[in-house]
């Protein structure tokens, strides 16, 4: 038994274990076991009871609000389970002090998170906060919109049908976000030669409204990644990268991005491939799987993506994933999604359905196709070759980007 994120072994009862509490209650619950050391050793609580009651008053007496706990006893190997539950009222507070787990480890949430925690408790978005700005400009969304849904009139009650405006409260963070003029943080794109040290070009995005710089990054990506064929009498474009994908990307990257930080959104144009990393990871209450599949559809900036949905950007049942990973169904380099706690970043390969693999790599790729995660032990079972060759062969593939690797020692898998 290993520490998590979500488990934390403690071998006695002591203050500490309160930090802890306070970090599940506030993000996605967890687990403590008392009587187990670091090291995964049972070392048991001698008075389970009079324990148990301990860490009742402790977290009732040091903890507010009140959270979510169910409090176990394992007779048998003289162990305490508290399972805390991820609760609705945040932030929950130790000493006035609210926590988050970094991996193994239970640290202090920054100001910038503190406030996020509060909103979330409130049941309120940042982008639904009253703009510091109130003279604001819609040009561009004007003319979005008259473009895309043959609007006649554009006024105030425009603006109040798209929750961009209060009478009371006045504009929103989203509708400055969504103006002609505006403070938050764009859209950097750099053009790359041979490595990163070769900038081509750099193209900085900002102080204009997001839909505006949709359209700048959606013309960039075609100066770059599309072309004409001419045969005969025939015009063909082509594109080298999906522009649905592309598309795809750059609006989930500023319809998702958390909006009080102040970094960029970054697009990163190579050769091969183009990379866009987007500021903040996934919402609390969705994970991994749930992201890529689109089986949960959370919205970070929920008037913002109906903005984006009204105009035909973006479907609203997250299919954006799934219609990337549509738009690579014939190419045998796939998408990568790297996703971290603070940031997603979407890597789009080159499209090449007439990759020529070598004999080995086709064996495991159309393997990977039929059976879609398999580990190098269900891979040997398949092959005349060894697993030296299968782990040499695997390795390359990785490093092409034809597959991804997920999981970590045994529990590996590879897929395509």
């Amino acid at each position: 038994m290993k520490e998590s994120r979500t488990l934390e072994l403690k071998e006695t009862v002591t203050k500490t274990f309160l930090k802890t509490v306070s970090a599940f209650s506030n993000y996605e619950g967890g687990t403590i076991i008392f009587g187990i050391d670091d090291d995964g050793r049972i070392k048991g609580i001698s008075d389970l009871k009079s324990t148990c009651l301990n860490i009742e008053n402790s977290i009732n007496d040091n903890i507010t609000p009140q959270p979510q706990y169910e409090i176990k006893m394992n007779q048998d190997e003289k162990t305490i389970s508290l399972i805390v539950k991820e609760g609705n009222s945040k932030p929950y507070l130790y000493h006035s002090k609210a926590y988050k787990r970094n991996d193994t480890a239970t640290i202090e949430v920054d100001a910038f998170e503190l406030t996020r925690l509060v909103l979330e408790g409130k049941k309120i978005n940042y982008e639904e906060l009253r703009s510091d700005l109130q003279d604001l400009n819609f040009n561009y969304l004007e003319y979005k919109l008259k473009e895309h849904i043959h609007i006649h009139t554009f006024n105030k009650d425009t603006l109040k049908t798209l929750n961009l405006y209060d009478e009371q409260k006045g504009f929103n963070h989203a509708a400055n976000i969504l103006s002609d003029h505006n403070n938050f943080p764009g859209v950097d794109i750099a053009r790359f030669g041979e490595s990163i040290n070769i900038i081509k070009k750099r193209l900085v995005l900002e102080n204009m409204s997001i839909l505006e710089m949709y359209d700048l990054a959606i013309q960039t990506y075609r100066d770059y990644y599309q072309y004409e064929e001419v045969n005969g009498s025939y015009r063909k474009k082509v594109e080298q990268i999906p522009e649905e994908a592309f598309r795809e990307s750059i609006a989930n990257a500023l319809i998702h991005r958390v909006w009080d930080n102040n970094a960029r959104i970054r697009i990163s144009m190579f050769d091969d491939k183009i990379e866009i990393t987007s500021p903040g990871g996934l919402m609390n209450g969705i994970n991994q799987q749930e992201y890529m599949t689109g089986m949960i559809s959370m919205r970070r900036n929920p008037i913002i993506s109906n903005v984006f949905y009204r105009l035909g950007i973006v479907e609203i049942f997250g299919t954006g994933i799934p219609r990337i990973m549509y738009a690579y169904e014939n190419s045998v380099k796939q998408p990568v999604f790297n996703i971290t706690s603070n940031a997603i970043q979407i890597i789009l390969p080159l499209c090449d359905s007439n990759i020529t693999l070598q004999e080995g790599e086709n064996a495991i790729y159309e393997l990977l196709r039929k059976y879609r995660y398999m580990s190098i032990s269900e891979i040997l079972l398949h092959v005349s070759f060894g697993r030296s060759k299968v782990k040499e062969l695997l390795k390359k593939m990785e490093k092409e980007g034809i597959v991804k690797v997920e999981g970590r020692g045994k529990a590996t898998k590879y897929h395509i």
